[in-house]
């Protein structure tokens, strides 16, 4: 069995890997993978010897682990792709996002750490299973993955209980090893944190250490969940449709799409919902215009109009979506002779203040 599976192998869909916990595989994403592949091409990457793969000798590390996936994107000809990460597979993202972030465009993590600082329980555990087998501690895991309130269990013990002795003997030993605290700072790709308040593995002080270490990354607290994509899916579904399929926060970033949001009043909620579903939704997704077009007609338009603040929010947009100053310049001067040099004048004016304040090519 290969180490990866495609899901809505549209060759015009953005890329998502999806990466699952220690002694399990994609099955724990069940809820998610088919609002996801409505709109994305998926590559679920199980560890070694996990979801029926092979183990492999030597990959011990994190580090390991994230070069065995840059392989496996290379094998599928992917140079650029998205990343969703529970556990294991979050600290996964984590290190790809840091060392390898012309490949990762957006990167969520799910109940995961960056550092665990127990080594000796990670240790002891991969000489259990070694000794052993998976199945001996399946049900005890199974009891920290899920809370008591959360039904069946069977197919979460009996997926733990398949995975390969070696593998996982392996995976553990890489959490004993694991510190990614001082590559996070590093880390640009617009990032989700998600933690469920109950986990006892990797509290919310985990998931908010990372969050606070990674420029612009968010955080979302499940309640009452430990594993929370399992236990809560109709929490954390929509959280990673729209992180992962937003037009709206890719164009104008994060930041932005949270002000707004956050501003959002009783008396503005419809109005902010028409600009999500119309503007967003509708008219930058079609198909005709790739974005760079979108934008150097919408920053002439704008200009156009003298809609000041507008402008310099899409300057950005502009430059996110793939246009460089030079080009920015082109569109201005072609304002200048269609729309007048006093229009042009001030638009001109609020680029350079916007572009002044970036680091731009």
């Amino acid at each position: 069995m290969t180490d990866y599976r495609w899901i809505a192998e549209a060759k015009d869909r953005p890329v998502l890997v999806v990466g699952s916990s220690l002694g399990a595989d994609a099955r724990m994403w069940r809820e998610q993978l088919p609002a996801l592949g409505e709109t994305m091409r998926l590559v679920l990457i199980d560890h070694p010897g996990h979801g029926g793969t092979v183990p492999e000798k030597g990959v011990d590390t994190i580090e390991k682990l994230g070069r065995r996936t840059l392989r496996l994107l290379d094998e599928l000809g992917v140079e650029r792709a998205d990343y969703l990460g529970l556990s294991l597979g979050g600290m996964v993202g984590l290190w790809l996002a840091a060392n390898a972030p012309g490949r990762i465009d957006r990167l969520a993590v799910c109940c995961t750490t960056a550092y665990f600082g127990t080594p000796e329980s990670w240790l002891d555990r991969a000489a259990t299973v070694r000794a052993n087998g998976t199945a001996s501690i399946a049900e005890a895991v199974v009891d920290r993955w899920v809370t008591a309130d959360y039904g069946d269990r069977t197919w979460l013990v009996d997926m733990m209980s398949a995975v390969d002795r070696e593998g996982y003997a392996a995976c553990c030993e890489a959490l004993a090893a694991l510190d990614l605290r001082a590559a996070l700072p590093s880390i640009t790709a617009p990032t989700l944190v998600v933690a469920g308040d109950a986990d006892r593995a990797t509290p919310v002080e985990h998931g908010q250490a990372i969050a606070d270490a990674i420029p612009g990354a968010r955080l979302k607290v499940v309640p009452g969940a430990h594993l929370a994509p399992v236990e809560s899916p109709d929490v954390v579904t929509p959280l990673l449709v729209e992180h992962f399929t937003s037009v709206r926060r890719q164009v104008l970033g994060d930041a932005h799409v949270d002000r707004a949001q956050a501003a959002t009043t009783p008396f503005t909620a419809d109005f902010q919902d028409f600009i999500a579903r119309y503007a967003w939704g509708d008219i930058w997704t079609r198909p005709g215009l790739d974005r760079r077009t979108r934008s150097a007609i919408t920053l002439a338009m704008l200009a156009t109009l003298q809609h000041e603040d507008e402008l310099a929010m899409h300057v950005r947009a502009a430059l996110r979506n793939g246009m460089t100053t030079e080009e920015i310049k082109e569109v201005l001067l072609q304002v200048a002779v269609y729309a007048g040099v006093p229009t042009a004048n001030r638009a001109f004016r609020i680029a350079d203040q916007v572009l002044s304040t970036l680091d731009t090519p």
